[in-house]
């Protein structure tokens, strides 16, 4: 599963201290997705800071 970070994006940082391993952000403070999950854990912190990013700008392809 691979995750990406849309154009919404706003810079909060929500998914960020939700899952570091693999989000992360830009110089502008922009987000996106570095690697995929490796791991069943993983992929659920991903996850859950897709779910509760405030403006729905990540998504994945499973």
């Amino acid at each position: 599963m691979k995750f990406f970070v849309n154009d919404r994006c706003i810079a909060c940082g929500l998914c960020v201290s939700v899952c570091p391993e693999v989000f992360e952000l830009e110089r502008d403070g922009i987000a996106y997705a570095k690697e995929e999950p490796e791991s069943g854990v993983i992929c659920a912190k991903a996850t859950e800071a897709m779910e509760g990013c405030p403006v729905d700008a990540i998504e994945k392809d499973d």
